[in-house]
C-alpha cells in the first residue's frame, strides 16, 4: 500500500508563503495532478513529498509512517523530472540501472530488472545508446524507466512533457498511464497543463497560490466548477457577472446583461458569475419565445472541426461560443444574433 496523507503543510521562503497549511489525502494506486500556473505551489508540493524540500510546518505520512524529515533516498519514491537529469555519459541501460547499483542488487538481478524494464518501455534495442543519441521521447521513457525500475511505492513527475512536441506530449500521455496502471503504483504528476490533467488524472487539485482551489475528478472539475477561478483555468468558461439572482424550485433565475436566463442552483452566494463554457452556449437568429440574451458578433475563426465566435453582450461584455463546422452558420462581424445558455452552465464563486 501507498497511500500519502499531507497535514497542514505549510512553506515559507522569507516572508513569501508558498504552501499555506494544505491538507490532502491520496490513496493507494491513484494516478494523482497537482494542477495550477506557475508559482501556484504544485513543484514545491511535490519536493516536498519527495524529501528535497523539508516544510516548515505540518507532515507528510506513507501510509502510517511519518516521512516529513526523513532523507529522499529512504522514502522508496521514484522521480522523473522536467529535463529527465539522465547521465549524458551513461549509456541507456546504465542509467536505468543506477538505482539498483545503489542499491546494492547483483549483476544479474540488474541485468534482468533493467532488461525488462527497457522492454515494458519500448527500448529494448537501444540499451547501448547514449541519451545525446535519443530523441525526446526516448529519453523521457529512459527516464521513467529508471524511476520504475526500482520498485517505488510512489511515483513523482515533475512536468515531464513539458520539453516535448505536441504530437509525442499525447504519445506519451498514454505510455505513462498504462506503465502506472500496470505497475498499479501510487502515482502524483505536475503540470500547468489542463488537457493533461484531464486526460490522464483519477483526480485532480487545482491549486492557487499555495492552497487547494478545487479537488475533484477530471468530470466533476470540468463539468462543475466550483470558483471562477476553476472554471477559466479547466476549459476556459466564459465568465459572466450576475446582475441579480431569483431561485425558481431547483433552479435559479439569474439576470445578465441583456436579459434573464435559468441556471441550476443552488446559488453560491451574493458575489456570483455565471461559468458559459463555448460549448454550452447556442447562437439563434430570432428572439424565440423568450429567455435568449441578444448579442453582436465580433468576429469568426474557423478551426477545422468547429467555428469559434467572439460576441458581444448588451454591457460589452465579450464571450466565446463554439459551433462545429458542420452547423456553423457563418455569421458576419457585425450580426445580432440571440444566445441560449444550456443547463450545464454553472453560477460560481467570483
Amino acid at each position: 500500500m501507498a497511500r500519502i496523507t499531507i497535514e497542514n503543510v505549510t512553506k515559507r521562503y522569507g516572508d513569501v508563503t508558498i504552501i499555506d497549511k494544505l491538507s490532502l489525502t491520496i490513496e493507494h494506486g491513484e494516478f494523482f495532478t497537482l494542477l495550477g500556473p506557475s508559482g501556484c505551489g504544485k513543484t514545491t508540493l511535490l519536493r516536498m513529498i519527495a524529501g528535497f524540500i523539508i516544510p516548515d510546518g505540518g507532515r507528510l505520512l506513507l501510509d502510517d509512517e511519518d516521512i516529513t524529515r526523513m532523507p529522499p533516498h529512504k522514502r522508496e519514491t521514484g522521480m522523473v523530472f522536467q529535463d529527465y537529469a539522465l547521465f549524458p555519459d551513461k549509456t541507456v541501460f546504465d542509467n536505468v540501472a543506477y538505482g539498483l547499483r545503489v542499491r546494492k542488487f547483483s549483476a544479474q538481478q540488474i541485468k534482468q530488472k533493467v532488461g525488462d524494464m527497457l522492454e515494458r518501455v519500448g527500448l529494448g534495442h537501444l540499451p547501448a545508446r547514449y541519451p545525446g543519441e535519443l530523441s525526446g521521447g526516448q529519453r523521457q521513457r529512459v527516464a521513467l524507466a529508471r524511476a520504475l525500475v526500482i520498485e517505488p511505492r510512489v511515483l513523482l513527475m515533475d512536468e515531464p512533457l513539458s520539453n516535448l512536441d505536441a504530437k509525442l506530449r499525447i504519445q506519451m500521455r498514454d505510455v505513462i498511464r498504462q506503465l502506472q496502471q500496470e505497475s498499479r503504483i501510487t502515482a502524483i504528476f505536475v503540470t500547468h497543463d489542463q488537457e493533461e490533467a484531464l486526460s490522464m488524472s483519477d483526480r485532480i487539485a487545482l491549486l492557487r497560490q499555495g492552497r487547494i482551489d478545487q479537488l475533484d475528478t477530471p468530470e466533476g472539475l470540468y463539468a462543475r466548477p466550483v470558483t471562477s477561478y476553476a472554471a477559466d483555468f479547466i476549459g476556459a468558461a466564459n465568465l459572466i457577472k450576475v446582475q441579480a439572482q431569483q431561485p425558481q424550485g431547483s433552479d435559479v433565475l439569474v439576470d445578465i446583461p441583456g436579459g434573464r436566463i435559468s441556471v441550476p442552483g443552488p446559488t453560491p452566494g451574493p458575489d456570483t458569475m455565471l461559468a458559459a463554457r463555448p460549448e454550452h452556449v447556442e447562437m439563434h437568429a430570432e428572439s424565440g419565445a423568450g429567455g435568449r440574451v441578444p448579442a453582436e458578433v465580433i468576429f469568426r475563426r474557423y478551426l477545422g472541426f468547429k467555428a469559434t465566435y467572439a460576441l458581444r453582450l448588451a454591457d460589452g461584455t465579450t464571450l466565446n461560443v463554439d459551433v462545429p463546422s458542420a452547423l456553423d452558420p457563418a455569421y458576419a462581424p457585425g450580426t445580432r444574433v440571440h444566445l441560449s445558455f444550456s443547463q450545464a452552465c454553472r453560477l460560481v464563486t467570483a
